[in-house]
């Protein structure tokens, strides 16, 4: 979907840029280059893929402690079915994980605009329907 979202709105400027974390789940446990074979192979993407990062702790990137300071956690899509795993799964490691403003799953995305204002943050749960009514509304 993210895919199809950077194809039908990139000659207006739109941009994905995409940061490979593995402190979820060890959902992203390679090398970068082996991501990016990953994605290219089985989705097709085409938006530009970073290095590795960590988006919590200690040594998250200067920029993700910028985003969730903008736009703290905000709960997920109770409709989604991934919704019950994620907060159960939270809630034992954080019985508080709502009131932290961290990333709490892979595919958290930030809608930037193109003066550096975070517009919008989306959880992994949120409909792609949503999120690209926002990008509409910024091109």
């Amino acid at each position: 979907e993210l895919e199809e979202l950077y194809e039908k709105y990139k000659d207006y400027g739109f941009e994905i840029l995409d940061f490979p974390c593995n402190q979820f789940g060890e959902q992203a446990p390679g090398t970068i280059e082996e991501i990016n074979e990953f994605c290219a192979l089985h989705f097709n993407t085409k938006f530009e893929r970073f290095a590795k990062i960590n988006v919590n702790g200690e040594h998250a990137i200067p920029l993700y402690k910028e985003l969730v300071k903008e736009k703290g956690f905000n709960g997920f899509n109770p409709n989604h079915k991934l919704t019950p795993v994620l907060e159960e799964k939270l809630s034992k490691q954080d019985p508080n994980y709502k009131q932290d403003p961290s990333i709490k799953w892979n595919f958290t995305k930030f809608l930037i605009d193109a003066e550096g204002t975070v517009i919008e943050r989306f959880e992994p749960t949120e409909d792609m329907k949503v999120v690209e009514e926002y990008i509409k509304n910024q091109i």
